[in-house]
């Protein structure tokens, strides 16, 4: 049994990857400060973890979470694009000193790796498709900006301090416990719970925007396969499907699972958003072992009727 340190673990992928580690009977700690994310995400799992209430931001309390654990799951981070666009100042303070605190404690504890989730929002806009992990970075939004500072410090750490550190770069994960309430929620959840409730949908921009959607649960086995792959510090991988929808397909598969039809709302493109986005997966499949467990499709309506039972509960 080993034991495992998830930061953010509260959140929406932190709380899979949770629920994962306990049902393969590893120990595991949990580091959150709820600012996104619920405990009731852990209420399935909360007599089988340890649960700390504390803030990245704050190294002492990262020290205490961080001692004699085997590896860390970095999930923790203060997420969106826009958000960080708003307010880059609190993106830069949780997600840049935030992961440095996380290293430096892990380095001092003698952590056995760190898996540090990053974005494809660090590829920026480049025309280049797909996206491989060679290809120079050119964020465009402060969160990209933060995340791609998360990268370099990690592999810094790995070739001074001989901390293994491996990152992946998420791209458009979806699926269920993600927040659909938030004015900075993904795509994925607003469309739905707008469908569900018989309203039109919001797509900002003219729609033909692609992106590479990947259900959580893959994102969840490609943790534990960084985690524990021999050979890989420092590397770099694009966790995805390798395949792209634009948000007007997005809408049709979503309509044609409710069989429904309703016409969207066009709203102005919104600042540091890219236009297309689409992940060449070869590297983390050949070197990680990692596959698609469930695709696009399967994961749409999974979600869809996770959702479902959400607002029936509720009625």
């Amino acid at each position: 049994m080993a034991f495992y340190l998830v930061t953010g673990g509260a959140g929406f992928i932190g709380s899979h990857i949770v629920a994962e580690l306990v049902h393969r009977g590893e120990r595991v700690r949990v580091f959150d400060n709820f600012s996104t994310g619920k405990e009731e995400n852990l209420r399935a799992v909360r007599q089988d973890i340890e649960l700390i209430n504390g803030d990245l931001r704050d190294l002492e309390a990262v020290r205490y979470a961080i001692s004699g654990v085997d590896y860390v799951l970095h999930q923790g981070a203060l997420p969106s694009v826009i958000r960080s666009v708003d307010d880059p100042l609190a993106s830069d303070a949780c997600n840049v000193v935030g992961t440095l605190n996380l290293l430096i404690a892990a380095r001092d504890a003698g952590v056995r790796r760190v898996v540090y989730a990053s974005s494809s929002s660090v590829y920026g806009d480049s025309p280049t498709l797909p996206k491989h992990e060679d290809m120079r970075p050119a964020p465009k939004s402060p969160y990209a900006v933060s995340k791609l500072a998360g990268e370099h410090y990690c592999q810094v750490f790995t070739e001074v301090y001989g901390l293994e550190t491996v990152c992946l770069r998420y791209f458009n994960v979806f699926g269920p416990r993600q927040d659909p309430t938030s004015q900075y929620a993904a795509v994925i959840p607003l469309f739905i719970t707008a469908l569900l409730r018989g309203q039109s949908p919001t797509v900002y921009g003219d729609g033909r925007q692609s992106r590479d959607f990947t259900y959580v649960s893959n994102n969840v086995q490609a943790n534990l396969l960084a985690a524990t792959t021999p050979g890989v510090a420092g590397q770099v991988f694009n966790i995805a499907c390798g395949k792209s929808y634009t948000l007007l397909e997005l809408l049709d598969a979503l309509k044609d699972i409710l069989d429904m039809n309703v016409i969207p709302v066009h709203a102005p493109p919104r600042p540091g958003d890219v236009r297309h986005s689409l992940a060449d997966i070869s590297r983390a499949q050949q070197v990680l072992g990692y596959r698609v467990g469930v695709s696009f499709e399967e994961g749409l309506q999974r979600t869809v009727d996770w959702y479902r039972e959400q607002m029936l509960a509720k009625s």
